[in-house]
């Protein structure tokens, strides 16, 4: 993981950590995996949600956003992309309120910072909603930049199309590009590290793409 120059050395260096905030399955598992893998207590987390026609969103936290009871380990030697210290009982509590999400008509972004403040209660958390302009990956990438974010984190959707289409022109255009993946192209064209998340089922781990792992599995 690229690592932030915020802080003195006589502390951990901070990051500025942007999570792709959507009314989506992939995008409650990308926040569980930054929530109980990749933010540490220095840093600093912005929750991005892109203004689209987006989809059903209830029911999607409340039965996919659930923290894992015990620290986890890959099937492949290293470090996984993003990895931080695991803390089980922050996970328990954000678990428990997870349990909430989907009833009633509240916000989702109020609600994904509430999780956020209690899996990680000394961690900033901050929301953010932009409009789009044309191409998503683009608004992403020019928002991420405008912010100073160190690591982007986006829920991906592994299809065939993607896996054998998606966007992999680094520095390539996006102009009539309708059919873009927005996870593969982040990955491949963001300034700094773009973590793709795919959560394998309930307790199967997650599957992480960076610019520099491919498929890397990280068990539950």
């Amino acid at each position: 993981m690229e690592e932030s120059h915020r802080g003195s050395s006589s502390t951990p260096q901070s990051r500025r950590i942007m999570v792709i905030a959507d009314p989506t399955r992939e995008s409650a598992a990308a926040l569980q995996y930054a929530l109980s893998h990749a933010v540490l207590e220095q840093d600093e987390l912005i929750l991005v949600h892109v203004e689209n026609n987006g989809g059903s969103w209830k029911n999607a936290f409340s039965s996919f956003l659930r923290l894992p009871s015990s620290s986890s380990s890959s099937n492949t030697s290293g470090s996984s992309p993003g990895a931080a210290n695991f803390n089980p009982s922050t996970a328990n509590s954000a678990s428990s309120l997870a349990s909430e999400i989907g009833q009633g008509e509240g916000n989702f972004l109020e609600q994904m910072r509430r999780i956020c403040e209690v899996a990680q209660p000394k961690v900033p958390v901050h929301t953010e909603c932009i409009t789009m302009e044309g191409i998503k990956a683009a608004a992403i990438l020019l928002h991420g930049e405008k912010l100073g974010v160190d690591v982007i984190i986006i829920g991906q959707r592994r299809t065939i199309s993607s896996s054998l289409l998606g966007s992999r022109r680094p520095g390539g255009s996006l102009r009539g590009s309708k059919g873009v993946d927005t996870a593969e192209y982040l990955i491949e064209n963001s300034k700094c590290t773009c973590v793709g998340v795919q959560k394998k089922g309930q307790n199967g781990g997650y599957v992480l793409n960076t610019k520099t792992h491919k498929n890397f599995w990280l068990l539950a």
